[in-house]
């Protein structure tokens, strides 16, 4: 699944927010999630979060204008793609607030 978030933010801002904010994301999903992150490069996150007995890996892309979060979700999770659509919106756009 591909979900692209607009931001209007110049490369380095939202560069240095998604940076700063992914650390802060981990740690307040401690609780109900584990969430791994590490940056290929400035512009590229990879990102794995385990919940409930599943792990989900994510890709993401920044660019100019959106980020670009890439999906696998397993097939056993299909019935609940649209609810993990809206938590990606809603999640990975924190990252740029």
């Amino acid at each position: 699944m591909r979900v692209a978030i607009p931001h209007t933010l110049t490369r380095d801002e939202a560069r240095r927010r998604l940076r700063d904010k992914a650390e802060r994301a981990m740690e307040k999903a401690e609780s109900m999630a584990t969430i791994t992150t590490s940056f290929v490069d400035d512009d590229h996150m990879a990102m794995s979060v385990t919940a409930m007995g599943y792990t989900v890996d994510c890709a993401v892309e920044l660019t100019d204008t959106e980020l670009v979060v890439e999906v696998d979700i397993p097939a056993t999770l299909g019935f609940a793609k649209r609810m993990i659509e809206g938590m990606i919106r809603e999640k990975t756009g924190k990252l740029l607030t």
